[in-house]
């Protein structure tokens, strides 16, 4: 029994995407509305309270000034609200079977139908206005490249949810109704560790020295030039440190059945869930600071991201003991740990900037590290591997060496195994090609792999 005979009303049901057709959250047209006005009123409003004198420009608040700004303003707010309502009801969405269907357009309407097995990522992101009003923007990578990201902005905060649920549910073969699958905690980025991974880079200790010495070179000569120094090394600082210190705030990973879940932001809060063996390519990069400390960032390649979704998407860890970076590429890659995979040492005759250190293989993963200042460990799973390729440039055909290229779709991590001997090089293509035709042989299919693993079972 409740105290004092009190009990909380029960959760609102869930809402079925698989059942009508839907539109997203109603304030969305108000919001879309308020925008416009915004860009209104900073591009032309402001300047139309402008009156030229002879000083100069000045605000004015005449009754013609003021007669003409409301004018402009209220046809401005009439087309703002109709374009929000008319976007609004433009956009309609459902679930069929395993089809997502989205209608865009009142007058000429465009039915995309899109089967789930294409989702790579799903991604619930809440900027900072939004989570005043309780929604949530879902983002829907597909496989496909640029023009593959589908946005539903904005939903309420718990249809969101379930519309996230619903379709990772059916992209694994499931009931739509199936209910969230539970989470593993992996690690919780202490905010301290991110500063301090920021902070303790290279690049970014070279740039604060030079603002330090630029401004004490300003202050002590009062020469007004050092500003042209400063200035460009603040903005480089804020870029570098605030601007990740702001977007991996409160950094968590989790996995569960339906993939790996990370939780990040300050101001703008984003959930992204990556599907099991969505990611195809993945890189430990080790600082050499953070080398002391036993620190390493990992990053990957996930299919379905492109451009700035791309570099945006690409953090699975940003700093990190170097066991949880190791546990986590276990958890991506199942059932391998790539620090036991041997490497065979490059050509001591190799003439790579970004010198080469070694390559190695075992029946799951390709691995190669490379890097002087800051060392990078690439890996890809055979089962991702689209393609194995041998390059030769002018220098080292002089020296009778090649780099084998493992390729990935487009992303940040691109693994290649430089300057190798042409005679292992040519070895070390045949042998990945194969190992990575039987890896797929034995994959199979990656969609619907919850029904999969229990036929299996």
């Amino acid at each position: 029994m409740a105290p004092y005979g009190y009990a909380p009303p029960p959760p609102p049901p869930p809402v079925r995407f698989s059942v009508g057709t839907h539109r997203v959250h109603w304030a969305t047209a108000p919001l879309r509305a308020f925008t416009i006005m915004i860009v209104y009123f900073v591009l032309l409003g402001f300047p139309l309270l402008m009156t030229r004198t002879e000083d100069g420009a000045a605000l004015s608040l005449s009754p013609v000034v003021l007669l003409r700004f409301l004018i402009v303003s209220l046809v401005v707010g009439v087309g703002a609200v109709g374009t929000g309502l008319w976007s609004w009801l433009g956009l309609r969405f459902r679930i069929d079977e395993d089809d997502l269907v989205v209608e865009n357009g009142l007058l000429r309407r465009r039915v995309r139908r899109i089967p789930v097995s294409r989702i790579q990522a799903i991604d619930v992101v809440r900027p900072l206005v939004t989570r005043v009003f309780s929604l949530a923007e879902v983002r829907v990578e597909l496989a496909g490249g640029g023009q593959s990201e589908i946005a539903f902005r904005y939903l309420g905060r718990r249809a969101a949810g379930d519309l996230r649920a619903e379709l990772l549910a059916r992209a694994a073969g499931l009931p739509g109704q199936t209910p969230e699958a539970p989470e593993r905690p992996v690690y919780r980025m202490p905010f301290g560790t991110l500063l301090a991974g920021l902070m303790l880079r290279l690049p970014v200790i070279a740039t604060f020295l030079l603002m330090i010495a630029s401004l004490v070179f300003l202050i002590a000569f009062q020469e007004a030039a050092m500003l042209a120094v400063a200035l460009p090394a603040l903005l480089g600082l804020i870029r570098a440190v605030i601007a990740p210190m702001v977007m991996y705030a409160n950094f968590t990973v989790a996995v569960s059945p339906d993939g790996v879940r990370l939780r990040y932001g300050l101001l703008e809060t984003r959930m992204q869930t990556v599907p099991p063996g969505r990611v195809q390519a993945v890189s430990v990069v080790e600082p050499s600071v953070w080398r002391g400390l036993g620190w390493a960032r990992l990053d990957v390649t996930v299919a379905g991201y492109a451009g700035e979704r791309q570099a945006l998407s690409s953090t699975l860890l940003p700093a990190a003991p170097r066991a949880v970076v190791a546990q986590l590429v276990a958890l991506v890659f199942p059932g391998t740990n790539f620090d036991a995979v041997p490497l065979l040492p490059a050509s001591q005759r190799g003439m790579t900037v970004d010198r080469a250190d070694g390559a190695g293989t075992d029946d799951v993963i390709f691995v190669a590290r490379h890097g002087w200042l800051c060392r990078r460990t690439d890996i890809i799973a055979h089962a991702r591997a689209q393609s194995v390729r041998l390059t030769v440039n002018p220098v080292q055909r002089l020296l009778k060496l090649g780099t084998v290229h493992v390729d990935a779709p487009p992303g940040l991590v691109q693994v290649a195994a430089a300057d190798r001997d042409l005679g292992e090089a040519r070895a070390i293509v045949e042998s990945t090609a194969l190992r990575a035709r039987s890896a797929r042989a034995a994959s199979g299919d990656t969609t619907h792999w919850a029904t999969r693993r229990n036929q299996r079972a």
